[in-house]
Order: C-alpha cells, then sequence, then structure tokens
C-alpha cells in the first residue's frame, strides 16, 4: 500500500482552485446591494461580522477533529463553509477522508471548472442510480479558493488503488494514505481527476490552508431522464 514515504512533496500555488457546493448552503452576502465589487464586500462584512449574530454557527466536531484547528471570522470570508467541509463528514468519507474528520476537496488547473462538473455529476448521478430515478434539479455555486502551501504529489501514481474508479475500493487505501499524510505533519494530496480525462483535483487536509474563499458561477444541473445531465450557467 502507498505511503507518504513514496510520495514527493512539491510547492503548490493556485489563486483560483474551484469547489463546487449546492446552493441550498449558500448563504447570499448581505451586504452585497450596498457595495459596488468584492473588494469592497470584503470590507463591509469585516466591519458587520465583528457584531453579527447570525454568523454564529455550531457545527457537529468530528473525532478526528480538533476545534482549534477551526477558522474563525478573522480568517474572512468564506470561513463557515471551511469549516464546515471539515465538520461534516459522510458515513464512508471520501476518497481522502474517513467520517471521523473531513477535508476541502477542489479542482485546478486550465480545465478546473469542467473537471469540478463531472466530479459532482459522478457523485450525483450515482446517488440518483440507487433511486432509479433520473429526474433531478440541482444548482451548484463556485466557491474559487487560492493555496500557497505544499502537498504530497500522486499525479505519477495513477495506477494505484488510492486512485480507483470503484468507492469500495479506492476510499479506505486513500484514507489510510491521508492518516499517514496527517500523522507525517504534511499538508493535502495533489491527484488526477478520476471523473474527468486530464483534470486536476487536490484537498486540502488542515482548513487554515484555505484561502480568500469567494462565489464564482452558479451552474445547473438538470437530469431529464438520462445518465448524464444537461449542465448550464445560470444568468
Amino acid at each position: 500500500m502507498i505511503r507518504i514515504g513514496d510520495l514527493k512533496e512539491v510547492e503548490f500555488t493556485d489563486p483560483t482552485t474551484v469547489r463546487l457546493i449546492s446552493t441550498a448552503y449558500i448563504d447570499e452576502p448581505a451586504m452585497a446591494p450596498l457595495v459596488d465589487d468584492e473588494d469592497d464586500l470584503a470590507i463591509i462584512e469585516e466591519i458587520e461580522g465583528l457584531t453579527s449574530a447570525r454568523r454564529a454557527v455550531t457545527l457537529p466536531i468530528p473525532g478526528g477533529l480538533d476545534p482549534a484547528e477551526l477558522l474563525t471570522e478573522a480568517a474572512g470570508y468564506g470561513w463557515t463553509y471551511v469549516n464546515a467541509a471539515f465538520c461534516y463528514t459522510k458515513a464512508i468519507g471520501n476518497r481522502f477522508n474517513g467520517p471521523e474528520r473531513g477535508a476541502w476537496y477542489a479542482s485546478h488547473g486550465e480545465s478546473s471548472v469542467d473537471t469540478a462538473q463531472a466530479e459532482v455529476a459522478w457523485h450525483l448521478t450515482r446517488e440518483l442510480e440507487a433511486t432509479g430515478v433520473f429526474e433531478n434539479i440541482t444548482a451548484y455555486r463556485e466557491l474559487l479558493a487560492g493555496f500557497t502551501t505544499r502537498l504530497h504529489d500522486l499525479d505519477s501514481r495513477v495506477g494505484d488503488g488510492a486512485l480507483g474508479s470503484d468507492p469500495t475500493e479506492a476510499y479506505p487505501i486513500g484514507q489510510t494514505l491521508a492518516r499517514d499524510v496527517l500523522g507525517s505533519g504534511g499538508n493535502g494530496l495533489l491527484y488526477p481527476s478520476i471523473r474527468h480525462e486530464g483534470g486536476q483535483c487536490m484537498v486540502a487536509l488542515r482548513p487554515h490552508l484555505v484561502q480568500n474563499v469567494r462565489q464564482g458561477n452558479t451552474w445547473t444541473f438538470e437530469w431529464a431522464g438520462e445518465l448524464k445531465p444537461k449542465i448550464t450557467r445560470a444568468k
């Protein structure tokens, strides 16, 4: 089984990684009507956050996460989305995190948007397969985030078990590797997308690594009886 010692640690800098989350979990900026651009919005939200009670959110803390790792309002816009990614976990976990601790997954590179869409479409299609009904409309918003850190590179290990297409086989291997990375002081992993050929993904295993979060475009995924959804950008 692959371990952290088998991987090269590399410098990773990208100001615009892409993560898609359902708009059901998006809180529209309350101060947006009062400003002209994102820079002004960030400033006024920081001021408003000093006294606002609406941002106080109690999150479930999984057993493998130290509450001291979570971000505070001082981190700026998007801190609650980052915390949620680490606090809300699935029973079987994901590719590089178990149920005891979440992680921040995103795509990067030239095809980052297409890659994020392919990853989301695969997972939601899998959920629809369980029902046998491919009728669904869900909107997703881009969460853009910047990174300047060191990550362990899995790009040269395409054939490794952690990158398999079957979650039941790949996830336990990937989760073991992620625990090894965390335990050795590492920050996360770079890896090729399994759902979009040529796409590149990353996973940050520590909340403080996620910087400069802001919202991007909204995309509507519509399944109309077919396995493959129609994806359109909302106006």
